[in-house]
Parts: C-alpha cells; structure tokens; sequence
C-alpha cells in the first residue's frame, strides 16, 4: 500500500447545501457534501448532519498533598438506558460561549460554581475534538491544583438544571476505577495524561512534600 497517496492529495471539501433540522438544547444542521478521493477526483456526495456552536472546558482537580482527585457527580441523560443508574463521575466541566469567553476563563469559573474549591494553579494540558464524525465540539482540558481537605457537598446553578455532588477519591482508587466508575472520555484522558506528566507538573506548580 502505497501510505504517500494521503500526503499527496489535495484535500478539498465542496458543500452543496446546509439546512438548519433542529433547535433545542443542541442545535443540529443537515449538509450534503462532496470531498476529495485518496484515489484521486472526488468522492461521491453524502448527506450528514452535525451538532454545532459546541466548545466545552473540563478541569482535573488534584491536591498533590493528599494525592487525592476532586470529582464531581451528576446525572448524565445520555446514560439513561446505557448504565444503571444513569449518574457519572465526571472532572468539572461547562460549555464556553466562544465569542465572549476565553477557555481559562470558563474553566475558573466552572470550578468555583461546581465544587467551591479555590485553584491555587491551572494549567493548560491541550484541546481535543470529542466526536467529529457528528459534531464540531471541542474541549479544552486543565489540571487546577486544590485544596480536597474540605471539598465536600452539593453544587450547580439551579437556572441551569445542575445538581452535583463533590466526591473526593485518592489518585491511586481512580486508576483503578478507569473504564469502570470513571468512564467518560474527559476523566479518562486527563487521568491518564497526570500520571504521564505528574512529576513535571508538580514541579512547574512549586509544589513541595509536606
């Protein structure tokens, strides 16, 4: 097989239409397109449609004191029918308006209003697409360094429909739980990514062993 066929290609994408089909808490449009072949030309058109205006953030939040994970718990419509019950622990999260907010913005804010944890530092471990075969949302993810010694209690707006519940769990119980409790993909890669990166992180926070 010949892999330089891809690096050689010109890729192009041609939209012969785009319909608005629904709008609700999502919003989803309707596109027939055209895009270029590996083989070469052009492939035939398809019909597809998308969920749009979709930017998120999401926050690990670790106290590397006491080496313990900050959570949160909510209930999830998605895993009505897919998990029993429908409740995940998830990091802290919350959908960014793009053409107002900056991501570290929302990320501050998202994690006073879900857990009332006070960041001491934040950082920036990168930007991922969640499903491009149907959406266009993005999320941005951050480590925040806490306090978990008080973490505790019931959080959300309630204009917002939000109910969660803080729960502490040591780093060592979460790795244990992945693919388990802990099942959603923000959870997943920002768990994965602190053991991969923990003591390089902990050394740009300044943090030092009691």
């Amino acid at each position: 097989m010949d892999l330089s066929i891809g690096r050689r290609m010109k890729k192009e994408y041609e939209i012969v239409s785009d319909e608005a089909v629904f709008r609700g808490f999502f919003k989803m449009n309707r596109y027939r397109l055209r895009h270029s072949s590996f083989h070469g030309g052009w492939c035939g058109e398809i019909v597809r449609e998308r969920i749009e205006h979709l930017a998120a953030v999401s926050v690990l939040l670790y106290d590397p004191d006491l080496d313990v994970l900050v959570l949160v718990e909510q209930f999830r419509v998605g895993l009505m029918g897919n998990a029993d019950p429908p409740w995940s622990l998830e990091t802290v999260s919350g959908f960014c308006d793009t053409d107002h907010e900056a991501a570290e913005e929302v990320a501050r804010r998202e994690v006073v209003e879900e857990t009332d944890c006070t960041l001491k530092a934040l950082t920036h471990v990168g930007e991922f697409f969640v499903s491009p075969g149907m959406s266009v949302e993005r999320i941005n993810l951050y480590c925040g360094w806490v306090d978990a010694s008080r973490a505790g209690g019931i959080h959300g707006l309630d204009h917002e429909g939000e109910e969660l519940r803080v729960v502490t769990m040591s780093r060592s119980e979460a790795l244990g739980a992945l693919f388990g409790r802990l099942r959603s993909t923000s959870i997943i890669m920002a768990l994965q990514w602190l053991e991969a990166n923990r003591p390089r992180l902990l050394t740009e926070w300044g943090w030092q062993p009691a």
